[in-house]
């Protein structure tokens, strides 16, 4: 089902305002999974969406609403959390008490392989209809989503020059300072090159390829270049790039005319964890509001209903997005890789 936000998906009713702290405070409310949570005392959470500064905050965050349960976060890019995961179930070496990723066609493999744990978080109705769509109820629950974008550096590029479409960074004098991420490592990378891809074809990176880009792993690894002027434009998330731009770096943003695409991250409690309890309550607490205000504080979609987006951040509902289903994800970001190291050579 592809993902499709609308005003009137976003606005928020009066009556979600009222339905969500209620919701919210049954989940609270749950003394024999706080009391199980705190007797096993810790959790460990692999997770890829956000940057591991953020990450951390996120996890202490946890920790201050529920004192005694600490959070260990394993902070990695999406591909390497899920072969990290996958690794863990074939020695039978559980590690993993919840598993955030960034590339959505994770979760059905999982659950195909009877690998998730079924659980329904009490919040998980409060979800907006776009994202409960891409939910699997009882499995998986989608618990952030940000928005793919242009990025540049706004002290180093002229106005004049700022590039306003994808196609934009095709220009030769990008040469050797348009920067992305790597759909082999970043779940979100693989996701945004599939849908350019859909709409520009494989010829826009063949054409991407003669401008010799610089080429991380993580979304955040474009920020970091355009940020220290090291490259000029490029591709990022904006939940990162609205963070990095409050901290005062130089950091533009541009919804590109031929659509932005959506990363969403499911996130879901693996199979076998070490700490099954103290996972529910971190499931609990991801589809809290809490949880939900914090994430787009920095610039992710509101997923919850009652939840403000970031103020001055343009309606996703009036931006052009690239529709992408799930089926077309899981079939086609394999492919992509595979195109991309035939194309850049690694």
């Amino acid at each position: 089902m592809p993902l499709k936000i609308t005003r009137r998906h976003a606005a928020s009713s009066l009556a979600a305002l009222l339905a969500v702290p209620n919701i919210a405070r049954a989940a609270a409310d749950n003394p024999a999974l706080e009391a199980a949570a705190h007797d096993e005392g810790t959790l460990t959470w692999y997770i890829a969406q956000v940057d591991a500064q953020t990450a951390e905050n996120l996890g202490r965050a946890f920790t201050q609403a529920n004192p005694g349960v600490n959070v260990g976060v394993i902070r990695t890019t999406g591909q390497v959390a899920y072969q990290r995961l996958l690794m863990d179930i074939k020695n039978h070496t559980p590690q993993c008490d919840v598993f955030s990723t960034t590339d959505i066609s994770h979760m059905p493999i999982l659950k195909e392989r009877h690998e998730l744990t079924e659980y329904t978080p009490a919040n998980a109705a409060a979800l907006l209809p776009p994202f409960a769509a891409l939910s699997d109820p009882g499995f998986s629950y989608v618990t952030n989503a940000a928005r793919y974008f242009l990025i540049y550096n706004k002290d180093k590029v002229k106005p004049e020059d700022v590039p306003r479409s994808w196609t934009d960074l095709l220009d030769p004098k990008w040469k050797g300072r348009v920067a992305t991420g790597h759909p082999a490592f970043s779940g979100c990378t693989g996701t945004w090159a599939l849908g350019v891809k859909k709409v520009h074809g494989w010829e826009f990176f063949e054409k991407l390829a003669q401008n010799n880009p610089r080429i991380g792993r993580s979304a955040v690894d474009p920020m970091t270049l355009i940020n220290a002027g090291e490259c000029l434009v490029g591709v990022g998330a904006a939940n990162n790039a609205y963070a990095s731009i409050d901290k005062g770096n130089p950091l533009g943003v541009v919804h590109p005319s031929d659509g932005l695409v959506l990363c969403v991250t499911p996130s879901g409690i693996p199979a076998h964890p070490p700490h099954p309890n103290a996972g529910k309550l971190f499931m609990e607490w991801l589809l809290s509001p809490e949880y939900a205000r914090m994430i787009t504080a920095d610039g992710s979609e509101p997923i919850l209903e009652g939840i403000p987006p970031r103020p001055g951040m343009p309606p996703l509902g009036d931006q052009k997005v690239i529709q992408l289903t799930v089926e077309e994800i899981r079939k086609g970001v394999p492919e992509v890789i595979e195109q991309w190291r035939d194309t850049f050579g690694s």
